[in-house]
């Protein structure tokens, strides 16, 4: 019997994932006269920011955080509205009919780009060549000068815990319970696992961490991570840090988990009703024939890059599969440079200006460099502190978790990083952002006027204190 013909397609670039930096990538090819093809294997684009990951846990950090409000502050504030009831499927609907709001927002983007989306799953079968599978099992092979890599990355799994639906689950299946979880146990203690652990505590369920290290949010300031763990816990939150998990046992009630401490002794057994693994992303390379264009991963799976050049003549990497932090924004921010490369023009990103968000309640948000690093590679530096319980807007709306800091060189007085951790944190951090992009001072914030009464005056007068005149405080 013979095969079935393999159509074809040529276009300036073709692009596989179609996640914040594939479908970037193709929409700023549109804008530079590329043509350009983004091929993604999921039924929507946006990959896993959209669909299982960013988006859909804001919609239920926003929706859980109201919910909270409205049990415990309403009374407070003088509305009176007896107790609020938790309609989870509602919350799930509203969840998806924004996703998919944004997710056919790419599809009209492309279109107005010029952009075409391949359905199915890439695989590089040779220089210059993508085959694509599509779910009716048919081949299409597109032929391009230049090729981005844009797969992304996908939960690690942890040794010894098998996934099982509605009992251990990943962050995908975190986002989508039938239930609220009477106990739920999160094993790390990074943003996934804070964030959505924060959802299923707010709506009823009671949540213990497990981490290994002997803090929360690795990357995170120190100063800030200690205050951040003291409000979870004073929210409801359970740590066991410095502990490991060795196995875990699914039953009919739910799990039994195995727990040692890192540094040795006996282990002691966690039972929950739901397992949440939220341990980190590892690259998804899966199947993606890198070995026919003479690339290898790292031991890590990551795929190196030399400004997004892979080391394969006209096949570069971006976003979460290659080095820089794992963060749907960076990957934005590559998908701009490196189509610009292609298309001739300078291409650049700062990775040491990529902020870091965490959408708790308090929020903790921060870009550059941290005091631990200051510390550790000698660096001569002055802070300023400033608590969100002084800060006139925060006061008024009960919003006084939290602080913000500058940290600035001593000699020059150049922004080196600043740490938010309070109301609208990820909001404010896009300041700090601009302002070390242009090589600010701490002075050059200290001296903007901002808006009274407001929570960015927090960012003011951090910066007022790297100098010593913190004037709220």
């Amino acid at each position: 019997m013979a095969e079935a013909a393999v159509s074809s397609a040529s276009y300036d670039v073709v692009i596989i994932g179609g996640g914040p930096g594939g479908y970037n990538a193709a929409i700023r090819a549109g804008q530079l006269g590329l043509t350009a093809a983004c091929i993604e294997m999921r039924e929507t684009l946006g990959g896993t920011c959209l669909n299982v990951g960013c988006m859909p846990s804001k919609a239920l950090l926003h929706a859980s955080e109201l919910f909270e409000t409205a049990t415990t502050e309403f009374p407070h504030l003088g509305i009176e509205i007896g107790a609020p009831k938790l309609n989870l499927g509602q919350m799930m609907g509203q969840k998806t009919e924004s996703v998919t709001a944004l997710t056919k927002g790419i599809e009209f983007l492309f279109k107005k780009n010029k952009a075409d989306w391949i359905k199915g799953r890439g695989r590089i079968v040779g220089k210059g060549q993508v085959e694509v599978t599509a779910a009716d099992g048919s081949k299409t092979v597109l032929t391009a000068k230049d090729i981005v890599i844009a797969t992304g990355s996908e939960p690690t799994p942890l040794p010894g815990v098998t996934f099982e639906d509605g009992k251990v689950v990943d962050s995908t299946g975190a986002l989508s319970l039938p239930a609220v979880p009477k106990h739920l146990i999160v094993i790390g203690a990074g943003i996934i696992g804070l964030e959505l652990g924060s959802v299923w505590r707010r709506l009823g369920a009671q949540v213990t961490v497990v981490e290994y290290l002997d803090r929360i949010s690795p990357g995170m300031d120190s100063d800030v991570a200690k205050a951040f763990q003291r409000a979870l816990t004073k929210q409801g939150m359970s740590f066991k840090l410095g502990s490991k998990v060795t196995g875990a046992k699914t039953t009919k009630d739910g799990v039994e988990l195995t727990v040692e401490p890192a540094a040795g002794g006996a282990a002691e057994t966690l039972k929950g009703d739901v397992v949440l693994v939220a341990i980190g992303r590892r690259p998804y390379t899966e199947g993606l024939g890198l070995e026919t264009v003479g690339i290898e991963t790292d031991k890590r799976g990551f795929l190196a890059n030399d400004h997004f050049r892979t080391g394969t003549d006209g096949v570069w990497v971006i976003g979460d599969v290659t080095y820089g932090p794992m963060l749907a924004h960076k990957a934005e921010e590559d998908a701009v440079a490196v189509i610009e490369l292609i298309a001739g023009k300078a291409g650049h990103v700062d990775y040491n200006l990529v902020p870091s968000v965490v959408y708790t309640t308090p929020e903790v948000a921060w870009v550059g460099r941290t005091e631990d690093q200051l510390k550790a590679d000698g660096v001569a530096y002055k802070a300023g502190k400033f608590p969100f319980s002084a800060n006139s807007r925060a006061k008024i709306n009960h919003e006084t978790d939290g602080f913000a800091k500058v940290l600035a060189d001593a000699t020059t007085d150049r922004i080196l990083g600043v740490h938010i951790m309070g109301p609208q944190a990820g909001e404010m951090i896009g300041e700090a952002c601009v302002a070390m992009a242009f090589g600010g001072s701490s002075e050059d914030v200290a001296r903007i006027c901002h808006p009274h009464p407001t929570r960015s005056e927090a960012v003011k007068q951090a910066a007022m204190g790297v100098d010593g005149w913190t004037m709220q405080a």
